[in-house]
């Protein structure tokens, strides 16, 4: 299933559920998430390490 596209924060948790439903971790989620809504055009800066 496809990621929801936008930028809102009930956008972002519903794609971390999405992702966490096919198995992946709740790290790797949020990442793809976060990705999700930048491309969408949100302003959120990447984690320095």
């Amino acid at each position: 299933m496809p990621l929801k596209k936008g930028t809102s924060k009930e956008t972002v948790s519903k794609n971390v559920k999405t992702e966490m439903k096919h198995g992946k971790s709740q790290k790797q989620s949020v990442a793809i998430a976060l990705n999700q809504a930048r491309k969408s055009g949100k302003k959120i800066p990447k984690k320095d390490k």
